[in-house]
Formats: C-alpha cells, sequence, structure tokens
C-alpha cells in the first residue's frame, strides 16, 4: 500500500479550505483518509497552516509520500528540514 501526506478540500464554493491527511494513494482526493495531521487555510494572508509535527514526522519516517503542495507547506513549516535532520542523526 504506497501512502501520501495530501490536501483534502474542504469549505464552500470559492472559499477553500484544506485539511492535510494521511491518506492511500488509489483513494479519491476527497474520500477515505487513514488521519488527518493538520491544516492548511489559504485565504487568510499569511496563509494559516496548523500542523501535528510529531505525527508528520512519524508517518515521514514511516515511508509516506508527501504530494508536491504539502511538500512545499511542510517545508515552510520547518518540518522536512527536522526529517532530513533526524534521518541523518541515524
Amino acid at each position: 500500500m504506497s501512502v501520501k501526506i495530501r490536501l483534502k478540500r474542504m469549505g464552500s464554493k470559492k472559499k477553500p479550505f484544506y485539511r492535510i491527511v494521511v491518506a492511500d494513494s488509489r483513494s479519491p482526493r476527497d474520500g477515505r483518509y487513514i488521519k488527518v495531521v493538520g491544516t492548511y487555510n489559504p485565504l487568510l494572508n499569511p496563509a494559516e497552516v496548523k500542523l501535528d509535527e510529531d505525527s508528520v514526522l512519524e508517518w515521514l519516517g514511516n515511508g509516506a509520500q508527501p504530494s508536491d503542495t504539502v511538500r512545499n507547506i511542510l517545508s515552510n513549516e520547518g518540518v522536512m528540514k527536522k526529517f532530513h535532520e533526524s534521518k541523518n542523526a541515524k
């Protein structure tokens, strides 16, 4: 099973709000997911991101692949740096 960390769109028309979820890569974008690890609100300036960093790092360590957009969000929050540092420290 290939696991991805990606965005699930919520909110109403013209007012998107996203949950950052861990999901099987074969499930649809807004379909079934394994766990919610954060939220992303692009409407606020600057965009609001809330993450459960421990959970994200655990899933990355278990081999979950972030989507391109989620990778950018995690990089901006400093999570990818922490993940690479912990991986290189081993």
